[in-house]
């Protein structure tokens, strides 16, 4: 119930969520409302949740088998928005299905 691949899609999908938030809520706010304060409230959730969502993945590559490319995809899909949500797509529901 509990397992890495269970954590890591839980892991993803948040952090993905405050990554959207961060960009698209609390940076605009910070630089068009003068209100830093939801930089400030969001940052470090999606701080942990980001680096936690990169150990995991290095945690994972080896039991999924990705190749270079894959586990590289996987990282880059953190730093992209909407990314995490296309890796739970396309690496990690095949995983949950077959």
């Amino acid at each position: 119930m509990f397992s890495l691949l269970n954590i890591f899609r839980v892991i993803a999908f948040l952090e993905g969520i405050s990554y959207i938030l961060l960009l698209f809520i609390a940076t605009p706010i910070k630089y068009f409302g003068d209100d830093e304060q939801y930089v400030k409230l969001l940052g470090m959730p999606h701080g942990l949740l980001f680096v936690t969502y990169i150990v995991l993945a290095i945690m994972l590559k080896s039991e999924l088998k990705w190749d270079t490319k894959q586990f590289g995809i996987v990282l880059l899909a953190s730093i992209i928005p909407f990314g995490t949500f296309y890796i739970e797509r396309a690496y990690l529901k095949p995983q949950r299905d077959g």
